[in-house]
């Protein structure tokens, strides 16, 4: 069965008809190839899956009218946030698509000292806006009803300073304190996870992070790569702590 679940950004209701916005009906009828009487399921971030019809169908518009509403129950009991060093081009998409996958809650692009991606201010907004693409589609794939939130790209200064209180603050760490099987949360099961720039991060950059509350992890003996290390580490705490048990 192919999947037609597509992301809108607007409200939905049962009994809503509607046309979609031009991003989604061409989702729908050119890559899917949909037609008038087929049905299709649209969701915009609340936590449900509202199951609709294609109603009529022109060059430019698509009309649905949606007849019911299902809440969706795949979020991970551990709210886990990824803050994570700027990599360049499908790198940082791969990160972004896989931690969305893994059930990560938010993700924190930032610069670190060592970063060798350099963004001003209208490249970054488009980067930004790419991220978030990104991460609806891997929703819609993964058959999340929540989207992930992507902040905008900052220092990792700035990043750490917006950091709420309290939850476990973990980097990779070979020479780590903790050790995976000893790992335990609060009582609202909140992890942040640092993962470095293809550069790594600088002696500075530690400093910065280990003053903000992090503890090292232990994952392995060996130096992982940025695209790997967050997913990694990412599947070990969502099996350790999370649903992937």
């Amino acid at each position: 069965m192919r999947l037609t679940r597509v992301h809108v950004d607007m409200p939905l209701s049962a009994g809503l008809e509607l046309a979609l916005p031009e991003n989604a009906a061409a989702h729908l009828s050119r890559v899917l190839r949909l037609t008038v009487g087929d049905d299709c399921v649209l969701f915009n971030g609340d936590g449900i899956d509202y199951a609709a019809r294609i109603t009529a169908m022109g060059k430019r518009e698509l009309r649905v009218t949606v007849a019911s509403g299902r809440e969706v129950d795949n979020e991970s009991p551990l709210a886990l946030t990824l803050l994570q060093g700027i990599a360049r081009g499908e790198k940082m998409d791969l990160i972004l698509q896989k931690a969305t996958e893994l059930g990560v809650n938010a993700i924190a692009p930032l610069w670190a000292q060592r970063s060798e991606v350099k963004l001003d201010e209208a490249r970054a907004e488009k980067r930004l806006a790419h991220w978030r693409g990104v991460v609806t589609s891997a929703c819609e794939q993964c058959g999340r009803a929540r989207v992930p939130d992507v902040a905008a790209p900052v220092s990792l200064s700035v990043a750490l300073g917006a950091l709420p209180a309290g939850g476990l603050r973990l980097i990779l760490d070979p020479e780590g304190e903790l050790a995976l099987g000893t790992l335990t949360v609060d009582d609202e099961a909140r992890v942040v996870l640092a993962v470095g720039p293809e550069g790594g991060w600088s002696p500075a950059d530690r400093e910065q992070l280990r003053a903000a509350g992090f503890q090292g992890l232990k994952l392995g003996p060996r130096i992982l790569r940025t695209e790997t290390a967050g997913l990694a580490a990412i599947a070990a705490l969502q099996s350790r702590l999370g649903d992937l048990a």
